[in-house]
């Protein structure tokens, strides 16, 4: 159930269970402060910019550009921007579990500086990253570069934390390739861009889903407390209800308030087994190879060849294998015959399975398979 938002001022003392799925409204510091300690398992921060912006853009038509010019984007030196930053990363930190991480997101106006804060207050910084926007937004005088990217900092509470980071189902969702540090995502617009009754933008810088998207699937797992403390109109938490997270906004502009209300009561999220990630190889139970002797899945005696034919070796019934003068592991003798240093036998080795050639690793798959529904 979606909770009411609610106000608090400094001064008000929160009990020690955490408000989650809660939009608590007023100043971000103070609400952080009041939270328990060590509690939150990710915060994904979108701070004001200080976009410095002293007059109103317009295009080469002179129609006038709907920028940024909101007064909580505005700050009265860089001294006060940077107070401010280091204020609420400080009470961002005390709340973080100690396995806990943040994501801060900003452009070349502010996210150096927040860098800088980061790596003071003893953060751990882990990646920085590209957000290219397929849209961007031109740059209309003709003075600079286009602005096409934003960036977003990825740190761990300390340089000791173990974070959740989801690699191998990241991997899977991108043609099974490695995650890069660019990501191409267009800015919200759309249906997604939430609207007034004069079909203005309700909040002048809305962050797409499909960011949020990445980001949680990333780095938190179902069940995790996910705090927004400049939560807006809601994003974070539109996306931490479809995938099963808890989340934490932070917000002080009713009118955004009222508008993420609305957005996360229409939410309906997603069912459980559709939100759970695979299981990490490195955490699946071990599968010796001899087991595959053992089941009855390699039959002793048969030759594997690499996908290519050029070697093979004899399965032996200890779990060995020997390929002429060269006899040890699946991984020793794969080593071997390739005159390589290593090799990942699971993956160098092949086997006819089902009238094709396939990897032995293959088959250790199916035995976690079956081991996984072995009841404990």
């Amino acid at each position: 159930m979606l909770r009411t938002a609610r106000r608090a001022e400094a001064a008000e003392v929160f009990d020690h269970r955490l408000p989650i799925d809660t939009i608590l409204v007023g100043d971000c510091i103070a609400h952080m402060d009041a939270l328990p300690p060590n509690s939150v398992d990710l915060i994904f921060a979108d701070p004001p910019y200080n976009l410095q912006l002293s007059e109103g853009l317009t295009r080469p038509d002179q129609s006038r550009v709907d920028a940024v010019d909101d007064q909580w984007d505005k700050f009265e030196s860089f001294a006060h921007y940077d107070a401010f930053t280091r204020d609420w990363l400080r009470a961002a930190r005390r709340v973080l579990k100690a396995d806990g991480a943040i994501w801060v997101i900003g452009s070349y106006h502010n996210i150096f500086r927040v860098g800088t804060a980061l790596q003071d207050l003893d953060y751990w910084m882990l990646n920085d990253i590209i957000w290219r926007k397929a849209n961007p937004m031109p740059n209309f005088r003709g003075t600079r570069f286009t602005n096409a990217h934003e960036t977003l900092i990825w740190a761990s509470k300390s340089r000791k934390s173990r974070v959740t980071f989801n690699y191998e189902g990241l991997k899977h969702g991108n043609e099974d390739l490695q995650m890069r540090s660019d990501w191409l995502f267009p800015i919200c617009s759309g249906a997604e861009r939430l609207r007034d009754e004069a079909d203005g933008k309700v909040h002048s810088t809305q962050k797409p889903e499909a960011l949020l998207h990445r980001i949680l699937t990333a780095t938190t797992r179902p069940g995790d407390v996910v705090l927004d403390p400049f939560f807006g109109t809601g994003t974070t938490g539109a996306v931490a209800r479809k995938l099963g997270r808890h989340f934490i906004g932070i917000e002080r502009e009713r009118a955004y308030v009222n508008a993420a209300l609305k957005r996360l009561a229409a939410i309906r999220p997603a069912a459980p087994e559709a939100v759970e990630a695979g299981v990490p190889k490195r955490q699946a139970p071990r599968v010796a190879f001899g087991s595959l002797i053992e089941m009855g899945m390699i039959a002793i005696g048969t030759r594997l060849t690499d996908m290519r034919g050029r070697y093979s070796a004899m399965v032996r019934a200890d779990g060995s294998l020997v390929s002429g003068s060269h006899q040890g592991s699946i991984h020793r003798v794969g080593a071997l015959v390739q005159g390589a240093e290593a090799c990942n036998g699971w993956t160098f080795w092949h086997t006819e399975l089902q009238g094709r050639l396939a990897p032995i690793d293959v088959l250790r798959t199916d035995v976690r398979s079956r081991l996984a529904q072995v009841p404990a």
